[in-house]
């Protein structure tokens, strides 16, 4: 070995590679959820345009969200066996050939509501591995007192693209022509993949150890990380309230496509410029959260998004019968929960050790986003049964009471 091999590399020269790699991650993440925002459109669009069902269209995100419900456990144990960038492009891969396949049976309009559903849940379970490997990779190239400041900015990059880009793009080329928005899907995933490969900063192995990696059973060790987040009273307590607070937004938002057209008038291409104008909050909260977290505090900031989110939720159910309304109520409450998410991220990246991150972060969401599929589920027979207006309603009664829950927990708050 030669002695430039045990040299480190000098400060300035390791700085300049940590932004190239941050860079290249960043511009990744923002393609690739433009891409994911054409999608949040065209899918409920597309089901729409199939049938009126409230229950058949809640199902779309029931099927998009049910792997984090039933898969995530295994997909955090992927996270920590292999190489993070190795698996984002893997990913990435498999997506780009799963919405390559949608595209055709669109363009030769073979499209049924059934290969909606296989289809998102496809998506969903790459979701599960490429957000884990690569949130499990941002401590390997960011240092600990700059989390927030980059947590902050990849949060914001994907609100920008994947709720105020993404959506009404995708409506305006579903309404051009149905294809268009899986093909243009394809593209933001290979361009996603190109800018992975160009990371050169190395990650250390998750799972070394002096003698050497232990393979041990999968099932062992997404108990090591279900271990871990059960006796970690902070990530605990932040898991359990994501979680409720997502049921109770699902409940409304997976209906949000009927709503727009039934309610408030909306046709696709308005129910895509919806989507962005209720997404400028979420830009405008991830842009200001390392600036509020430093100036108020972490807890502060998160006792208030459980007053903030509730009271929006329930004004949207009460006042929501113009768009401009639901969209002035709604930019409140993303500005709330964009601030919530770069604070609970930055939470998970300080306090879970680098081995373990990817496993005890995936126990987390498979509780937080396994709660989404079920939301919608509730959402669709609540509106079945009470109308369109209902879902909000009881979502921010149920949200109100996680808040009254949630107080105690957040007065504790010790990191």
């Amino acid at each position: 070995m030669s002695t430039s091999e045990l040299t480190p590399a000098p400060a300035g020269t390791a700085r300049r590679r940590e932004r190239r790699a941050f860079a290249h991650l960043w511009s990744a993440s923002l393609i690739s959820t433009l891409g994911d925002g054409v999608l949040l459109a065209a899918l409920p669009l597309m089901a729409a345009a199939m049938t009126s069902d409230p229950r058949l269209i809640a199902g779309v995100v029931f099927a998009g969200r049910l792997p984090w419900l039933v898969l995530a456990l295994f997909g955090g144990v992927i996270v920590d066996r292999v190489d993070r960038r190795r698996l984002m492009i893997g990913t990435q891969i498999g997506q780009l050939l799963l919405v390559t396949l949608i595209a055709l049976v669109a363009t030769a309009d073979l499209a049924q509501i059934w290969m909606i559903y296989v289809f998102a849940f496809g998506i969903g379970c790459g979701d599960i591995l490429f957000t884990g490997a690569s949130q499990a990779f941002v401590p390997a190239i960011v240092r600990p007192e700059e989390l927030e400041k980059a947590n902050g900015r990849l949060i914001a990059a994907e609100s920008v693209s994947r709720e105020f880009l993404g959506p009404p793009l995708g409506a305006a080329l579903f309404a051009f022509a149905m294809p268009t928005p899986f093909w243009v899907d394809a593209v933001t995933f290979l361009a996603s993949m190109v800018l992975i490969t160009r990371i050169r900063t190395p990650e250390p192995l998750p799972r070394q150890v002096p003698d050497g990696p232990v393979p041990r059973g999968m099932f062992a060790e997404i108990g090591e990380g279900l271990r871990w987040l059960a006796k970690a009273r902070l990530p605990r307590a932040l898991t359990l309230i994501a979680a409720a607070g997502n049921f109770a937004e699902a409940m409304a938002l997976s209906l949000l496509v009927l709503f727009a057209r039934d309610v408030l008038g909306l046709g696709d291409v308005g129910f895509g410029v919806l989507l962005a104008a209720m997404a400028a909050g979420g830009v405008l909260g991830s842009l200001v959260s390392g600036w509020v977290v430093a100036r108020f505090g972490a807890r502060e900031v998160a006792i208030a998004v459980q007053v903030i989110s509730p009271s929006a939720w329930l004004a949207i159910g009460v006042f929501g019968r113009n768009a401009l309304v639901v969209v002035g109520l709604f930019t409140v409450f993303s500005v709330a929960l964009a601030m919530w998410n770069v604070v609970s991220v930055s939470v998970r990246q300080r306090l879970i050790p680098n081995e373990l991150l990817g496993r005890v972060t995936s126990a987390g969401r498979m509780l937080a986003y396994g709660a989404t599929p079920l939301g919608a589920l509730a959402g669709g027979f609540v509106a079945g049964e009470f109308g369109l207006v209902a879902p909000w309603l009881v979502g921010g009664v149920l949200s109100l009471l996680v808040a009254v829950v949630s107080f105690p927990v957040l007065r504790r708050w010790d990191s």
